[in-house]
């Protein structure tokens, strides 16, 4: 499929595997090699798993990382080391993971230009599509467990096109606003336009070393690519994947900042960015601004994730380590609320809906079994419930009464919960796959059907009657992971991440 001598990284999945116990504490780039190559990469910048380098860990202490190499990161795929390595190894680990490399890894704006690879000039491939289907209705389903995805028919069920992606996406594919175009972001930094109609890849480029996500531009001309290395953002032109600008990620002082999270701002035609060692957001205009000037707002502190009201005048944001959070009048470029969020939410995956008259955000708990209801009026939580663990990703349509929460992380990581958005409690729990994870809910267009992922090599897409929870079908897969719907992405459906 691919026309270039680039290739994919050819890392070794070992998170899950039997790991080896290493004889010499010495060795410790053979330690790294064994045991923490296939998910960061030989060189540590980053595969699977982030990059450790320096520059990335400023926010944490190296006795934190010891704890982290020996015992797991909660939220997170990183498994727990300490069975199979002794206290030295790990010490030697993490005193690698703090040592700057011989040579510093750079990607410059030359280094982005000389990767890219144009399959199809544009105008060059047909504009009807090659196959029967509404164009609206379709899903694009991440495959992780062979890097591909699925082309699904949103009426029928049945799979349109199936096709190799680059290694571990990240972030969530975002759409063009017609829905032709789909654009994904590795972890790898390589970012892949894919042409919905004729099922073919347009171009790609190799934005950064190791990217967080991408955004796309209401209007659908740039994409912004947000980066943990280099510290910056990736500005690039839809039509090609041309490189236009590299923002680098630093305040005034000099010091710079990985990328948390960048989103697109349809009624403030802009990018937002959230900074994760700066405690700043930024805003960059890309109607008539054609230099990307930067708007700063400080903040309290770091936000590694937020979340915007329908209205996207506010953002709420939140840091890994801390118990609030905090709203952002994006207008008046200043904090305004504090929230009250115990836990760890995903403010990412949050959701809203009209609940007594008034809009509410509800979000679930990386580290704790509950859920959040937030009243965006005054930003005050009105509820907690507690749920069978801590949750990932939440999900909803304006068509149905019910909001979906899965149990992602911990024992119970095998049920899902569905919630009454009229009286905020929990109706139905399901468990679709004993001891196999159930995960990330994604709705039709018009909201009738509930698509549910089994993220297990032997996994499935299991389409649920989304009124009366009734299983529909099931589509084999292999560790689907997320399900983005052409319709309820391209119109910002407030039941799904945007």
């Amino acid at each position: 499929m691919y026309k270039s001598l680039l290739t994919f990284p050819l890392w070794v999945a070992l998170l899950g595997a039997p790991v080896a116990s290493a004889t010499d504490a010495a060795n410790t780039e053979g330690l790294f090699k064994e045991h923490c190559a296939g998910c960061h990469g030989t060189t540590r910048t980053g595969a699977m798993g982030p990059a450790l380098l320096p520059e990335n860990l400023s926010r944490l202490r190296k006795k934190e990382a010891i704890e982290v190499i020996g015992h797991g990161r909660a939220a997170t795929q990183m498994p727990a080391f300490s069975e199979k390595l002794t206290t030295a190894q790990i010490a030697s680990l993490a005193d690698l993971i703090y040592t700057a490399p011989p040579v510093s890894p750079a990607w410059t704006i030359d280094d982005i230009r000389t990767s890219q690879v144009i399959y199809h000039p544009e105008g060059s491939l047909p504009d009807k599509p090659k196959y029967q289907a509404d164009l609206q209705n379709l899903f694009i389903v991440v495959e992780l467990g062979d890097h591909s995805a699925t082309l699904l028919n949103g009426d029928t069920f049945e799979p349109i096109h199936r096709f190799k992606t680059r290694f571990a996406l990240h972030g969530g594919p975002k759409y063009s606003p017609d829905g032709r175009y789909v654009y994904f972001a590795s972890r790898d930094g390589w970012i892949s336009k894919y042409d919905i109609y004729n099922m073919e890849f347009v171009a790609e480029v190799r934005a950064a070393i190791n990217t967080r996500n991408l955004a796309v531009s209401y209007d659908g001309k740039y994409a912004i690519v947000g980066n943990y290395l280099p510290h910056n953002l990736v500005i690039l032109d839809t039509r090609d994947l041309s490189p236009v600008k590299v923002i680098n990620v630093e305040d005034e002082a000099g010091t710079s900042s990985r990328v948390s999270a960048v989103y697109t701002a349809p009624p403030r035609q802009s990018f937002i960015a959230a900074l994760k060692d700066l405690k700043e957001v930024w805003e960059i205009p890309y109607d008539n601004n054609p230099e990307f000037k930067v708007r700063r707002i400080k903040v309290d502190d770091y936000l590694d994730d937020f979340f915007f009201d329908p209205s996207y005048k506010h953002l709420i944001g939140a840091s890994r380590d801390s118990d609030d959070g905090q709203v952002v009048d994006m207008d008046a470029g200043k904090k305004t609320h504090t929230v009250d969020l115990a836990g760890m939410p995903h403010l990412g995956s949050g959701i809203t809906w009209e609940y007594q008259g008034k809009p509410i955000l509800a979000t679930p708990n990386l580290k704790e079994g509950q859920i959040s209801f937030i009243d965006m009026t005054t930003w005050k939580v009105i509820k907690r419930i507690e749920t069978k663990g801590p949750g990932f990703f939440m999900r909803s349509h304006e068509n149905t009464p019910y909001a979906w929460v899965d149990v992602f992380f911990g024992p119970n990581k095998d049920l899902m919960h569905i919630i009454d958005k009229r009286t905020l409690e929990i109706v139905k729990t399901l468990q679709p796959a004993p001891g196999k994870t159930a995960a990330h809910v994604e709705f039709t267009q018009d909201g009738k059907y509930a698509l549910m992922s089994i993220w297990d090599m032997d996994g499935a897409v299991v389409v649920y009657d989304a009124n009366t929870f009734e299983e529909i079908k099931r589509i084999p897969m292999k560790k689907p992971s997320g399900k983005y719907n052409v319709f309820n992405k391209t119109t910002y459906s407030r039941g799904t991440s945007h």
